[in-house]
């Protein structure tokens, strides 16, 4: 009988090994001066960069992840941002955030337009094309994503997301406590 590796599960769909061994972990235990909350975020930052390979890799039109994130941060917040909002929720400079909407521009994708209220500024609104191409980067990533689902199971990430969303809101309000928010 073949003994249970626990740094590995099998793939409900492929019946393939997936390799689990996280940080050098033997049975569950951190490595010696390892912390919980450290193994968290390296885990979350590790996590990172693999779906960043993993979406780029399918974005259709050569699209790269910064610009899909700002679409799809237009959709689901709205549009009639400025660029100075669009780079504090990034935590980008606004030179690198101009850059990024310049090249969303360059495609159609987003409209600049003055800011009404401060004669220097600009305000980004989402086109119809930027909202398609928005959508067509998540129908190409769903495929890959509903194989993993499938592999790891829908109840994993059921379980997750609220944990996630608590971390991801904690972190947002300590980059913007209420004592820096502006009037």
């Amino acid at each position: 009988m073949a003994r249970e590796n626990p740094h590995h599960l099998i793939s409900r769909t492929t019946g393939a090994p997936c390799h689990t061994e996280a940080m050098g972990e033997k049975d569950g235990a951190l490595p010696a001066g390892q912390n919980h909350l450290f193994a968290v975020f390296n885990e979350i930052g590790i996590i990172e960069q693999l779906a960043r390979h993993r979406f780029e890799a399918v974005l259709p039109d050569g699209l790269l992840l910064p610009h899909f994130s700002v679409l799809n941060h237009l959709v689901r917040l709205g549009d009639d941002k400025s660029l100075k909002s669009l780079a504090f929720a990034f935590q980008v400079s606004k030179g690198t955030m101009t850059n990024t909407v310049q090249r969303l521009l360059a495609r159609g994708l987003v409209e600049v337009r003055p800011d009404p209220k401060d004669g220097r500024g600009k305000r980004v609104f989402l086109t119809e094309s930027g909202r398609r191409m928005r959508d067509d980067a998540i129908a190409a990533i769903t495929p890959e994503l509903s194989t993993f689902a499938a592999e790891l199971g829908e109840d994993l990430f059921a379980e997750l997301l609220p944990r996630l969303a608590k971390i991801r809101a904690k972190l947002d309000y300590m980059r913007n406590p209420p004592s820096k928010r502006e009037a």
